[in-house]
C-alpha cells in the first residue's frame, strides 16, 4: 500500500517536473516580422539567431519568423513593435527615419570604410552602440545593426572621372542627407518613389540611379541604363528592433544570449549578401552594361566631396542626437582608419 501510494506520489511529482519544464521552454516567445523573402539574407540570419537563442536558453526563449511583409508593411511592423502588437522586427534604416531621424547617419556616403572588417569594427563599436542607443527614447530597444549590402552608382552618362558626375540628375529617397550627397559633386537629385524608378530611367527623367547590385539586377535597371559604377558608397544597414516591455521582461542572461547572437550571425548574413553581389555583377557585365570598378583615389576623393556635405545635412535634421553619433563615428573611424 504504502509502495504504491509512493509509485502515485512519484509519478506526479515527475509529471509535475515535465510541465513545469515545458512552461519553461516556452516561457518566452517573439513573432519577429521582416520584409524580405526566405531566400535572402535577412530571413537567413534570423533562423540562424533563432535556432542560437533556443538552444543557448534552452528553450526559454523561442523566435517565430515571419517573412515577405507577412506581419505588414515596415510601418506597420515599425509601429506594431513600439505598440507590443508584434515582439520584434528587423528594418532597413532607410525606412526607420520618420521614427527616429537620428538613423539617417547610416544614409551618409561613404560611412564606411572598403575593408569589412573595418566597417564591422564602426559597427560594433561605439559609433553603432549610439545609433542605437538613439532608439530608446522612442519605444524601441535597438539591439543591432547588420549590414544589407552596398550602393552602387548606374547612369546613362558616362561615370570615367568623379568630375563626370556634375550635370547629371540622380534618382534619390526623400532625403536631405541623399540630396546633399549628390549636390557635393554637382549632380541634382530627384526624389522620386522606388515603384517609378524604372519608367523614370526609361524615358529620361533622370540619368541614372544608386541601389545595391541584387537590387540593379532583380530590378532590370539593366535595361534602361548603360553604365554601371561599383562603388560601395552607401551603405544599405538593416536595425534589430525589439518592444521594450518584452525586452525588459527577459532574465538579463537571455537578453545577453540574444544580443551576443546577433552579433555572432552579422558576420554570416554579411558573407551572403555579398554573394548576391557578386552573382548579380556577373548577371548585370553578361547583360552587357559597362561596368567600371571605383578606385582607391577616386574613393578618398569622392568621400572627401561627399561627405562632409551629407553630414552636415544630417545635422541639421538629426539635432543634439545626431550630433552624439556623429562625434563618435568621427573618433572612431579616425582610429579604425587612421584618417579623418
Amino acid at each position: 500500500m504504502f509502495g504504491t501510494h509512493f509509485r502515485i506520489a512519484g509519478v506526479v511529482a515527475l509529471a509535475a517536473t515535465l510541465l513545469a519544464g515545458t512552461a519553461a521552454a516556452q516561457e518566452f516567445t517573439a513573432r519577429i516580422g521582416h520584409l524580405e523573402s526566405p531566400q535572402q539574407a535577412r530571413h537567413q540570419g534570423l533562423e540562424m539567431v533563432a535556432d542560437l537563442v533556443k538552444e543557448r536558453t534552452k528553450g526559454a526563449v523561442e523566435f517565430t519568423i515571419y517573412p515577405a511583409g507577412q506581419l505588414g508593411q515596415a510601418r506597420e511592423m515599425n509601429e506594431g513593435v513600439q505598440l507590443g502588437v508584434i515582439e520584434g522586427t528587423v528594418s532597413p534604416a532607410a525606412f526607420l527615419a520618420g521614427f527616429n531621424p537620428a538613423v539617417s547617419i547610416l544614409d551618409v556616403p561613404f560611412l564606411y570604410p572598403a575593408d569589412r572588417e573595418k566597417a564591422s569594427e564602426l559597427r560594433s563599436g561605439p559609433f553603432g552602440d549610439a545609433v542605437l542607443e538613439s532608439f530608446e527614447p522612442l519605444g524601441f530597444k535597438a539591439v543591432a545593426i547588420w549590414p544589407n549590402g552596398r550602393k552602387s552608382f548606374t547612369s546613362n552618362k558616362p561615370m570615367e572621372s568623379v568630375d563626370a558626375f556634375d550635370g547629371q540628375r540622380f534618382r534619390v529617397m526623400d532625403s536631405q542627407v541623399l540630396m546633399a550627397q549628390f549636390n557635393a559633386v554637382g549632380a541634382s537629385a530627384v526624389p522620386l518613389p522606388f515603384g517609378e524608378l524604372y519608367t523614370a530611367l526609361q524615358t529620361g527623367v533622370v540619368d541614372g540611379q544608386e541601389n545595391a547590385l541584387d537590387t540593379i539586377a532583380t530590378m532590370k535597371y539593366n535595361e534602361v541604363q548603360k553604365n554601371l559604377l561599383v562603388s560601395g558608397h552607401g551603405a544599405n544597414e538593416d536595425v534589430v528592433l525589439f518592444n521594450p516591455a518584452w525586452w525588459n521582461s527577459l532574465p538579463a542572461e537571455y537578453q545577453t544570449v540574444i544580443v551576443e547572437a546577433f552579433d555572432e550571425v552579422r558576420p554570416k548574413v554579411e558573407a551572403i549578401k555579398e554573394a548576391s553581389q557578386d552573382k548579380a555583377l556577373e548577371t548585370l557585365k553578361d547583360a552587357g552594361m559597362n561596368v567600371r570598378e571605383l578606385t582607391d583615389e577616386e574613393r578618398q576623393t569622392m568621400r572627401e566631396k561627399m561627405y562632409p556635405k551629407a553630414r552636415d545635412a544630417y545635422l541639421a535634421q538629426a539635432g543634439e542626437a545626431g550630433k552624439t553619433i556623429v562625434d563618435a563615428y568621427e573618433a572612431q573611424y579616425k582610429k579604425v582608419t587612421g584618417e579623418n
